[in-house]
């Protein structure tokens, strides 16, 4: 049974967006870029909370006709073949062969699908969704990439949790900027 990873960007004061709901700073350099692809390549589902589905669902399955970056080269074929699971409690059909799940048994439907995917779960981004499996105690692994900028406001990493205590089972640097730090639940 794979791990829920919640893989997510954000600033040095916590937020995963400016104040006015800008995503323009994180830098994705070479050594960022080979560990995200790794991290795909080995997920057996994507995880996605609704507004991260839109923006996502927009962009990769036409992306290299949007950018001709070699991360976004690199990734996309590997955004189409990935099983895509949408957490929302008002969509109730995705497209791009994403499967929806939400509301009361969002718990039972991730426990079933952990059981019923190879690899880890990976979600990404997403400071509901986040904070929704934080909640339920449904995430096993937290990877933060701390990006060299203060917004000063945004919306935070993982608002209205509560306290979570977590174990560091990991750090490293890419790029001569960013900050990777893994943490695990503790106990």
């Amino acid at each position: 049974m794979g791990k829920i990873i919640y893989w997510v960007h954000q600033s040095v004061d916590g937020f995963i967006e400016g104040p006015n709901g800008e995503f323009d700073w994180p830098a994705m350099g070479e050594e960022l870029s080979a560990y995200s692809l790794e991290l795909s390549e080995r997920a057996g589902a994507f995880l996605y909370g609704r507004r991260v589905w839109e923006m996502m669902s927009h962009y990769w399955p036409q992306a290299e006709s949007h950018s001709d970056h070699p991360h976004d080269l690199a990734f996309a074929p590997i955004w189409r073949r990935t099983p895509k699971v949408v957490l929302s409690r008002t969509l109730t059909a995705a497209g791009h062969g994403a499967r929806v799940v939400g509301g009361a048994g969002l718990a039972t439907a991730l426990a079933e699908l952990r059981t019923g995917t190879d690899g880890d779960l990976l979600l990404t981004g997403g400071a509901g969704a986040g904070a929704a499996l934080t909640a339920l105690g449904l995430v096993d692994e937290y990877q933060a990439i701390v990006h060299p900028v203060v917004l000063g406001g945004g919306k935070p990493v993982l608002p209205g949790t509560g306290r979570v205590d977590l174990r560091l089972v990991d750090s490293r640097g890419f790029d001569g900027r960013s900050v990777l730090l893994r943490y695990h639940r503790a106990g």
